[in-house]
């Protein structure tokens, strides 16, 4: 005889496992590396400290 089967554990590993995939789709299509995200800030610090030394006062 067969041991039986919990069908509420059934229910929520399946649950667990679509969320699972569904949460690595979305990574793959949207996310970025630690990497990629530093670099992005360095370039946008970069260029903020280019465009503000270029600033003219304005005294009239």
């Amino acid at each position: 005889m067969e041991k039986p089967v919990n069908l509420n554990r059934y229910r929520k590993d399946k649950a667990r496992a679509d969320k699972k995939a569904r949460a690595d789709q979305n990574a793959m299509k949207f996310g970025q590396t630690k990497v990629q995200k530093d670099a992005d800030k360095a370039e946008t610090a970069r260029i903020t400290r280019l465009f503000d030394g270029h600033k003219q006062d304005r005294d009239t």
